[in-house]
């Protein structure tokens, strides 16, 4: 059995990863975080006996020799906001020899990871970053699809939420870059926009339907253009499945570009107050798309790809890749050895593999 330890494997994302991976008999799963009574609460609820439950804290300069005692062989990194994080975890694990994944979802923080190619590839492990939507996912779905086109010139993607708020880190993290610029490749030049603001409306299929949604700052705006040579133009837009709540925020982030607030960071605990108590009334079900422009036989070519959650599923989608990538793990499959962000090494279906029986659905792609 290959040990995985998942670090904050209690909370919003690092639950439902815990909840997945405890069904896997090629897992020893062992759940961390700062807070031992809830990782213990956890694996009794999982029926796997505190013992497999230990307090562990990010922050810890001993923690390689933790990871050693414990005899990790791959730890899943779910602690953000990753925005503003150094590579501490991923250094521990490189000096512990064991693999290291994560949820990240910060621009710089995925960016960079390969500064540690050459101390993983010493080790001999595997240290990704970024093993969740984006670029996980998306990767995958243009991967897929990219030989219907002559020529890729343009990739649009977004992601609309169900009702399911996150935890106050990842609402904290998702609003700090709220009304500043954010780098953006446009028709070949890089140019900047106001997070949060450049509102477009997406016509999700049903049960869905419209949304609308503002621009974001994610890795895949730096990664997709080197990995797509020729792409002149990436877009990443999200938002609510509350129209009252994107426009809030999306009023907040006009507050900042104009200089009359600094931040909205300091308000994602009220924030995130506020959205759970209108959880009841708002629509369970969320959506993602992934759009790809450019040239076949000399002629316009676009192609659309959706993938609709319902029963507020939504939030299985980001912890999949990293369910589909422990479980290759830990079936001996051979990942590259060094750092990495999370692109190329899983295919559609791999990251839907996890996501069976939930109400998450694939559509075929519509083209234009």
């Amino acid at each position: 059995m290959h040990r995985v330890l998942v670090l904050g494997g209690y909370g919003f994302f690092g639950s439902r990863i815990c909840e997945a991976l405890a069904r896997n008999p090629r897992v020893q799963l062992v759940i961390a975080g700062r807070d031992a009574n809830k990782a213990t609460a956890l694996a009794y609820r999982l029926g796997l006996g505190g013992d497999r439950a230990r307090a562990l804290d990010a922050a810890d300069p001993q923690l390689a020799l933790r990871l050693r005692k414990l005899e990790v062989g791959t730890l899943i990194h779910t602690v953000g906001p990753f925005q503003g994080q150094d590579y501490t975890v991923a250094r521990a694990c490189i000096t512990a020899r064991c693999n290291y994944l994560d949820l990240a979802d910060g621009r710089a923080f995925v960016r960079g990871i390969g500064t540690l190619d050459v101390a993983a590839k010493a080790a001999g492990v595997s240290v990704i970053a970024g093993v969740s939507s984006l670029p996980a996912l998306t990767t995958a779905v243009i991967d897929r699809y990219r030989e219907e086109f002559e020529k890729l010139e343009a990739i649009r993607i977004g992601i609309s939420s169900g009702a399911v708020v996150p935890g106050p880190a990842t609402v904290q993290a998702v609003l700090g870059y709220c009304g500043k610029p954010i780098r953006v490749l446009d028709h070949g030049r890089w140019t900047e926009e106001s997070g949060w603001l450049d509102r477009i409306t997406h016509d999700f299929p049903k049960p869905v339907g419209p949304r609308l949604l503002g621009r974001c700052d994610v890795p895949d705006l730096d990664l997709l253009p080197q990995r797509y040579p020729g792409v002149k133009t990436v877009s990443f837009h999200a938002g609510f499945a509350s129209e009252t709540a994107h426009k809030a925020v999306e009023w907040l982030a006009t507050r900042v570009r104009d200089g009359k607030l600094r931040s909205v960071a300091p308000f994602a605990g009220v924030l995130t107050t506020i959205a759970r108590w209108i959880q009841p009334v708002v629509s369970d079900r969320g959506g993602m798309f992934v759009t790809l422009e450019g040239q076949l036989q000399g002629a316009p070519h676009k192609l659309t790809w959706h993938l609709i959650a319902r029963e507020n599923h939504g939030p299985n989608i980001p912890c999949a890749p990293a369910i589909a990538l422990a479980a290759r793990i830990a079936a001996n499959a051979e990942l590259p050895r060094g750092a990495m962000p999370c692109m190329g090494l899983l295919s559609v279906d791999d990251v839907l593999e996890p996501l069976k029986g939930l109400s998450i659905r694939e559509l075929p792609p519509k083209t234009h």
